[in-house]
């Protein structure tokens, strides 16, 4: 095993019985693979070394029972160091600790602790005591493990409690969802049965135009058709005869028969009856006069 990393420099060499002594050879890591190969080296002792920190796997070595970490330059335990459950014997004299992971309650079997010569939280350092002697040592071991175990219970409770409020948060949540998903079917619910009243609305307004519509137009059918009885095509309407025209009628009807007369009485051997001899008489005197006031109109023209 080369002095540094632990590796080049077989194990068993070291290995007295069951304990293991690697103190003094300037480690600056843990040769835990080659720890692991070893289950029977249940007291190893890593003191006067350059540790400044543990490798996780470390925590693997469930078979150690007594562990020397004193006088290195340890700043901390691995988060897991509580795995170590057989171990009942911890010496961490003189390094660089400020606290202890949470896991450090799990070591039940843990029987002796010094944390002597370390830059201990106060509190920490007051619960660990001084260790100057196996009873204080033996005391300290069973003083830290309560206050872990306290620790531990509180930072339990402390997550019940987030987990809690995290529940309830998450149920106000589901609730709030709920009630908004609710108000959000109701609305839908109301505006579905709005439009389903205004579609009504506007088919009862265009059902009743439409009657409306009909019965004008029915009406307005009745007043212009004839019976149906009746084919012959419409004839014009008769006009009453006027005054005036009966008049007209009896002046002509008198004029043609004056005119027959006169006819039969020029152009007929009646011309010598006595009534046509006064009607030819009548004719040439009244053609005279008409003969005389055209020659009266013509002097009256020329004389203006």
């Amino acid at each position: 095993m080369s002095r540094g990393s632990g590796k080049g420099l077989s194990l068993k060499d070291k290995l007295d019985g069951n304990e293991l002594d690697l103190s003094l050879c300037d480690l600056n890591e843990v040769p835990v693979r080659e720890l692991a190969a070893l289950p029977k080296a249940t007291i190893l002792d890593l003191s006067c070394n350059n540790l400044i920190s543990l490798p996780s796997d470390f925590c693997s070595l469930m078979h150690l029972v007594k562990l020397d970490l004193s006088k290195n330059r340890l700043q901390q335990l691995p988060l897991d160091f509580g795995r170590l459950v057989n171990l009942q014997h911890l010496d961490l004299l003189n390094n660089r600790l400020v606290t202890l992971p949470v896991s450090f309650a799990q070591l039940k079997n843990l029987k002796w602790l010094d944390l002597k010569d370390n830059p201990l939280d106060p509190v920490l350092a007051k619960v660990a005591g001084d260790c100057l002697d196996e009873k204080q040592c033996k005391q300290a071991a069973v003083k830290v493990l309560q206050h872990m175990k306290a620790i531990q219970s509180e930072q339990d409770r402390q997550r019940q409690r987030k987990l809690q409020a995290e529940r309830e948060m998450e149920k106000k949540r589901e609730a709030e969802q709920r009630a908004k998903e609710a108000q959000e079917r109701e609305l839908r619910k109301r505006e579905k049965a709005e439009e389903k009243e205004r579609r009504r609305r506007e088919y009862d307004a265009q059902k009743a135009a439409k009657q409306e519509m009909e019965k004008k137009t029915k009406k307005e059918t009745v007043h212009t058709r004839k019976p149906a009885s009746s084919s012959r095509p419409p004839q014009p309407p008769r006009h009453k005869p006027s005054w005036s025209r009966s008049v007209l009628r009896v002046l002509l009807f008198v004029l043609f028969c004056i005119l027959c007369t006169l006819a039969a009485c020029k152009l007929t051997e009646l011309q010598h009856q006595p009534l046509c001899i006064s009607v030819n008489t009548l004719y040439e005197d009244v053609v005279a006069a008409l003969q005389n006031h055209k020659t009266l109109q013509n002097m009256l023209q020329h004389n203006s």
